[in-house]
């Protein structure tokens, strides 16, 4: 598969505990002690505190930074270490709002957790949903829901949590691709379409939220007008577009190119575009499969989350791969979806600006 994903199974509603208790620990650590979550006791402290990502500016991106996210544990591990350069590159990373993927257990909870997280900091949480039955098809992120009905009931989980906060949700990254390129076999492709629909369905029950159906990248399912049924039969009349380039490092100009053409076969429907790692583009052509997708050296961050985009058909770049977690059990990376740190850094240290 072009980008390998996983879900994080941890508890949503920590994040906002966290979050709400930041000032405290904080006030803790500047006194010369941290505290000790396993003995609820202060403890003596190394190092000065480092504070918690701030959110951005409003104006340039209303999409939540997670304050308690993987790339700012590192950074804050990293400065108390005395790592400061590191923890400067890795800053480059934290200080962004990501998505959260939805892992397969409790998924009203973690809805729940990010979107209050979310509004309480007066922004706009940013979710993947990424169960499907069959999924990545035995790749490095098989796995998904047992069955069809198991997967509508964590779809409806799913929603319930997110209730009227704010909320964007890419859904299901690779499915439709997969069907599209051969990957999943035939006999799930009726069950999957009914899905999908059901899912866009279920979620635009909401009131504050938005959905994007993944429809791969500029690299993937050529040329771009193969990708217009298969959208059609998932549901993209009821949903608000499409997202591009999820875990891939096609360019910006070529996934709104891509974007434009499958858009004007849809109705005009606008589409969200990934921009975490796309900063030096893919690997030239000619480099093998698996080369160009899993992760490939040479890769930078790409532009920061806005929708600020001066496009009318492209309502946001997103980060919704998380930079400097791995792609899958390549080139010498750990598990899909864990934090593979010396990868972050070559990201971080790649970047344009």
């Amino acid at each position: 598969m072009y980008g390998s994903h996983t879900g994080h199974t941890r508890s949503a509603r920590a994040v906002l505990a966290r979050a709400g208790t930041a000032a405290g620990a904080l006030l803790l650590l500047l006194a010369g002690c941290s505290f000790d979550s396993n003995s609820a006791r202060p403890t003596p402290a190394a190092t000065t505190a480092v504070p918690p990502p701030a959110q951005r500016p409003k104006e340039q991106s209303p999409f939540w930074v997670n304050p308690d996210g993987t790339a700012a544990k590192a950074e804050a591990r990293l400065l108390q270490s005395g790592h400061s350069q590191d923890a400067q590159l890795i800053a480059r990373i934290a200080e962004q709002p990501m998505a959260e993927w939805i892992g397969a257990d409790n998924p009203e909870g973690q809805t729940l957790g990010f979107t209050e997280a979310a509004a309480k900091a007066d922004r706009e949480a940013l979710l993947v949903l990424y169960n499907i039955p069959h999924r990545d098809c035995g790749q490095y992120s098989q796995g998904g829901a047992s069955d069809g009905d198991s997967y509508r009931a964590w779809v409806d989980k799913a929603a319930r949590g997110i209730g009227d906060r704010r909320a964007t949700v890419i859904l299901e990254p690779d499915a439709l691709p997969h069907m599209e390129d051969g990957c999943t076999p035939q006999k799930f492709h009726e069950e999957r379409y009914s899905l999908l629909r059901d899912a866009v369905d279920r979620l635009k029950r909401q009131p504050h939220t938005k959905v994007y159906l993944d429809a791969g990248n500029p690299s993937w399912v050529t040329p771009a007008d193969r990708m217009a049924e298969p959208l059609r039969r998932a549901g993209i009349e009821d949903a608000d577009g499409f997202a591009l380039n999820v875990s891939n490092f096609q360019t910006t100009e070529a996934s709104k190119e891509y974007g434009r053409t499958l858009s004007a076969l849809l109705d005009d429907k606008h589409f969200v575009i990934d921009t975490s790692r796309n900063g030096n583009g893919p690997l030239s052509d000619g480099d093998d499969h698996e080369k160009a997708w899993c992760n490939p050296s040479g890769r930078a961050l790409g532009t920061p989350p806005t929708k600020a985009t001066g496009d009318k058909l492209v309502d946001a770049y997103l980060w919704v791969k998380r930079p400097g977690e791995s792609d899958g059990t390549c080139k010498g990376g750990p598990e899909a979806g864990q934090w593979w740190e010396s990868y972050a850094l070559e990201l971080a240290r790649n970047a344009h600006g």
